[in-house]
């Protein structure tokens, strides 16, 4: 369970054990404490597990659990920012490519969770080139929606986000930063860029 849906479903069961108990005919007193007991119970039962604290990763250092963990929380965010820019962007390429890019993002994610000693691996991934590629993304949306959209502009940063989907469908497939080539300075330059585009 996510959030307090324990909580809800704790208060609800309590509600109804209340009124069950006293149309039994158990004393108030004792309808309230078995009501209590239903709530507190159910709270401890569904309260949502920690990522990474199933026995299954009992084996796995503390240390590169919680980096794993801390890896997630931090790039979650951008990986919907990627998707939030992919609804505004009309050109139904660039969109596809953008959502590419949110997928292939997810899916790092999902092997991260099985295996969080991957945190090393993915690091640069997850705290810089998914960042990065949410900006251009949110970038190109923001240009594109201007009353006169410099084809140039979008072009170039169309060009780099084929960049970032090669990229990352890599990065999925294993490959080291070292073979990222160029990509970090083309971000850099874009990102200087958006900059000036659209006050960033």
């Amino acid at each position: 369970m996510h959030n307090d849906a324990n909580w809800i479903v704790a208060g609800i069961a309590a509600a109804v054990t209340l009124p069950l108990a006293a149309f039994a005919g158990v004393p108030l007193i004792f309808a309230i404490g078995m009501a209590v007991v239903v709530f507190a119970g159910l709270v401890v039962v569904f309260a949502p597990k920690k990522l990474f604290e199933d026995e299954r990763f009992a084996r796995i250092d503390r240390k590169v659990r919680a980096e794993a963990r801390d890896l997630l929380a931090g790039a979650l965010p951008e990986a919907q920012k990627l998707g939030t820019a992919a609804d505004r962007i009309a050109d139904p390429i660039v969109r596809q490519k953008v959502n590419e890019l949110a997928r292939v993002a997810h899916e790092i994610f999902a092997r991260l969770e099985d295996d969080p000693q991957k945190a090393g691996e993915v690091r640069r991934f997850m705290s810089f080139y998914l960042p990065r590629a949410a900006e251009v993304a949110e970038g190109y949306a923001a240009i594109e929606t201007k009353k006169v959209a410099d084809p140039k502009r979008l072009a170039e940063i169309g060009a780099v986000i084929d960049r970032l989907k090669d990229g990352f469908t890599h990065y999925a497939d294993g490959l080291t930063e070292a073979e990222l080539g160029s990509l970090d300075s083309d971000l850099s330059e874009i990102e200087r860029s958006l900059e000036k585009d659209i006050g960033r």
